[in-house]
């Protein structure tokens, strides 16, 4: 019986597949079948109009008054509090003061042998952070 109900379904199987490739309904835009020929990309101002694309291209505009998700008022581009930094960032710092008070090499302290050869490298951080600090407009503090 069930050998009987098998070969019956497998011998159904192309006539349902025969019925189901009726012509599909084309738009306007798609009457030759063909790939656009022109793809144009648009980057449009604060209250400009995509551009109506004609026969055979297609238009992508994109607008650049708000190129973030986060308003430019309530961007912060000062330094991360402690508090709201990641795990990696304090196990880092904690890493680097270790480091530090137990007079490692490279890290530019009084205590231990090789403390001292870290004294340049801490110097030239300094020195870049105070350039990019002055590149951006901001006061150190002092």
């Amino acid at each position: 019986m069930f050998r009987l109900t098998l070969i019956a379904a497998l011998l159904a199987t192309p006539a349902l597949a025969s019925a189901q490739t009726a012509p599909v309904a084309q738009d306007q835009g798609s009457e030759t079948g063909q790939p656009p020929q022109r793809i144009r990309s648009v980057t449009l101002g604060a209250g400009q109009k995509c551009p109506a694309s004609s026969t055979g291209e297609i238009v992508v505009c994109s607008t650049l008054d708000q190129p973030y998700r986060i308003p430019k008022e309530l961007r912060d581009d000062g330094p991360i509090a402690a508090q709201n930094q990641s795990w990696v960032n304090r196990a880092a710092t904690a890493d680097e003061v270790g480091r530090v008070a137990g007079g490692l090499p490279d890290t530019c302290s009084p205590v231990g042998t090789g403390g001292q050869s870290g004294c340049s490298q801490m110097r030239a951080r300094a020195f870049a952070a105070e350039r990019r600090a002055a590149a951006t407009g901001q006061a150190d503090g002092r």
